[in-house]
């Protein structure tokens, strides 16, 4: 990892992908320290009744509390809550999760730049975002909102996703604050705690 990394405080931390975006979780998550003071919430796209075994999976990879979201569940610190697939996944400004059925967003449900952008008005400078491998743009809108915000914008380092479009259209469009690769994306998010 580069030294001189200036890390700001994190309040929330949100990791989003698409295709190929599991595999790097199921990498991350073993190196993840399980006294995190804040809480990591994950936002991938799935088919509609898919992968119901995605909790327990990524739970079997780390010390950390792995839950699907709720309607109007505290979020805690130290817990890894997934968006539940067809729902988008929205924070609300008592730091609740509110779901919600409405339109699809870049075809996706749940919408990446929905959770950001309703991220980055709670959590504002105390907010990261940070966008895998994926197929479509989603998450690129929301990451503008995190930035006008003061929240940080991470992608993964395109040339190591499985899917680059979706890391390199943020890279491309928004001023990213960090490109990380695989092996550095646990050790970064640990310095915040």
């Amino acid at each position: 990892m580069e030294e001189g990394w200036v890390i700001g405080k994190c309040n929330a931390f949100i990791i989003a992908g698409s295709a190929g975006s599991l595999n790097v979780l199921l990498q991350v998550l073993p190196d993840l320290n399980v006294a995190i003071a804040f809480p990591i919430i994950i936002i991938v796209h799935r088919r509609h009744g898919a992968d119901s075994l995605l909790p327990a999976l990524l739970s079997a990879r780390t010390g950390l509390i792995v839950k699907e979201a709720d309607e109007k569940e505290k979020i805690l610190p130290g817990t890894i809550y997934i968006a539940p697939s067809d729902y988008h996944l929205l924070i609300e400004q008592d730091e609740t999760f509110s779901l919600d059925y409405s339109e699809k967003i870049n075809y996706s449900r749940p919408s990446i730049d929905a959770t950001f952008q309703t991220a980055a008005e709670v959590y504002k400078t105390g907010l990261h975002c940070l966008l895998l491998s994926g197929s479509n743009a989603d998450g690129v809108n929301g990451m503008k909102t995190v930035k006008a915000w003061g929240g940080m914008a991470l992608i993964q380092d395109p040339e190591s996703a499985q899917v680059s479009y979706m890391p390199e259209q943020a890279k491309q469009q928004v001023a990213i604050d960090r490109i990380l690769a695989v092996e550095d994306i646990a050790e970064f998010i640990n310095l915040l705690s």
